[in-house]
Order: C-alpha cells, then sequence, then structure tokens
C-alpha cells in the first residue's frame, strides 16, 4: 500500500492540521483494518463494510482518512495554486464553483481556488472536530443528518481532487505524486461508488478520468 505521506521533499507539509484518530478507540481498529486491506491491493474489497461494522463509523472513519490524504496532496502542490494562477475555483473550462457554507457565508461567492480551497477544508476540519456530528468516544451514537453531512463532505473534497487534476496535473508529476494522487483518488471513487454517496452529476468533471480508473476493476 502507497503510504499515506508523498515520498517527495515536501511530503510533511500539509495544508491544514492532520485529524487524528485517537489510539486504541474502535475506530483507530477501524482505520487499521481499511489500510491492511488496502494493502492487498483490491480496492473493491478495501472499500466495503467490514462484516458487522456500523456503516456511519466506516464512512466516518474513511472520511477522515480523505481529508487527511487530500489536505497532504493539496499541500504539496500550494505553491502553484495562487491568487494569480487561480483566480477562480475551476475544474476545467466547463466547472466553477463558487463557495457557501449556509452559515457564515448563506451567498455562493465567486473566489479564488487558494480561497475557496481554504474555505472548504476549514469548513469540513469543523465538522470532523464536531463531537456532535462525528463522535469519537464508544457508544455516541451519530446523527440522524450524518450520512448527509458526510455526502456534503466528501462532494466538496472531490471539488479538490478535481482542481488539483484540471489545473495543476503539470506540477503534480514534476513532483512525482502523480502515482499517489491516482491511488488516493481510485480508492475515494470506489468508496463513494460503493455506497452511493456523491451524485453522478457531481463527479462529471472527472467522468473520463473515473471510467479509465475503475474500468480494469470491474
Amino acid at each position: 500500500m502507497l503510504p499515506l505521506h508523498s515520498s517527495g521533499s515536501r511530503s510533511s507539509k500539509t495544508f491544514k492540521p492532520k485529524k487524528n484518530i485517537p489510539e486504541g478507540s474502535h475506530q483507530y481498529e477501524l482505520l487499521k483494518h481499511a489500510e491492511a486491506t488496502l494493502g492487498s491491493g483490491n480496492l473493491r474489497m478495501a472499500v466495503m463494510l467490514p462484516e458487522g461494522e456500523d456503516l456511519n463509523e466506516w464512512v466516518a472513519v474513511n472520511t477522515v482518512d480523505f481529508f487527511n490524504q487530500i489536505n497532504m496532496l493539496y499541500g504539496t502542490i500550494t505553491d502553484f495554486c495562487t491568487e494569480e494562477s487561480c483566480p477562480v475555483m475551476s475544474a476545467g473550462p466547463k466547472y466553477e464553483y463558487h463557495w457557501a457554507d449556509g452559515t457564515n457565508i448563506k451567498k455562493p461567492i465567486k473566489c479564488s481556488a487558494p480561497k475557496y480551497i481554504d474555505y472548504l477544508m476549514t469548513w469540513v476540519q469543523d465538522q470532523l472536530d464536531d463531537e456532535t456530528l462525528f463522535p469519537s468516544k464508544i457508544g455516541v451514537p451519530f446523527p440522524k443528518n450524518f450520512m448527509s453531512v458526510a455526502k456534503t463532505i466528501l462532494k466538496r473534497l472531490f471539488r479538490v481532487y478535481a482542481h488539483i487534476y484540471h489545473q495543476h496535473f503539470d506540477p503534480v508529476i514534476q513532483l512525482q505524486e502523480e502515482a499517489h494522487l491516482n491511488t488516493s483518488f481510485k480508492h475515494f471513487i470506489f468508496f463513494v461508488q460503493e455506497f452511493n454517496l456523491i451524485d453522478r452529476r457531481e463527479l462529471a468533471p472527472l467522468q473520463e478520468l473515473i471510467e479509465k480508473l475503475t474500468s480494469k476493476d470491474r
């Protein structure tokens, strides 16, 4: 399995602080299970809900893991994603994203990609740190709206992948992060497909790549 950090010289740099799952907790055991099954190389199997486990908890653990992975991947290319290079948050010429979180910014605003991704990752971090949404203690139930919050988080994290692929793939190749990015994204796509977590229309900016990455494993 690929390590969750890159082998590049800037591997220690993450965009936001890493979100840790407490060692010794059941969620930590689930994360270890996920890493072990990923090591087998069969991603379709690796994303399946382990027998006897709670779907909410499995989605929660993996959502935290994807946040950390994207955090790291984006952290490697922040020097290339600037107000000048990316004045709008886009994924190719046809897709542009405007930011709103429903609380602080209710009306969608047009902003640069670095600004948008900063808003997005800060918002995700706030959700992950909210014990009422992502309980880390055993026996604390997940809220009724958990799955819809998780879907929104994953939908938004997808946009960071889409931006990196469309606007910053050259630096990714220069930094020799291509395999790391592809493995991470493939894992992400298999996971959201397994549990139907992102609407197909939202995945449109990377549809061709998704078909290419997943066709070998059907």
